[in-house]
């Protein structure tokens, strides 16, 4: 996937994210397209563990189940986030 493809789905996927997730997370918009990208990748790994049985990074592309799948794993970075910075999601 080329880098607007990624600088995108990074942008879509972590502001829907940061959106859905409750309590208040803090970043601008580089934030958001990094949670976003990073995001694709734990999703991405994730659903290829799934369906092929193997660990391999493996990022989300840009498409509405690719979106979906940056989403989910955009909520698990910012859950993990918050868990080893010690936040509470109030």
């Amino acid at each position: 996937m080329n880098i607007i493809a990624w600088i995108i789905l990074g942008l879509i996927a972590g502001a829907i994210a940061k959106a859905i997730y409750p309590g208040r997370q803090g970043g601008g918009i580089l934030t958001t397209m990094i949670l976003g990208i990073v995001g694709a990748l734990i999703g991405g790994t994730i659903v290829t563990l799934l369906e092929t049985g193997r660990l391999q990074l493996t990022a989300a592309a840009l498409s509405i189940p690719g979106v979906i799948v940056a989403i989910l794993g955009a909520i698990v970075a910012i859950f993990l986030w918050n868990l080893l910075a010690g936040r509470a999601s109030y």
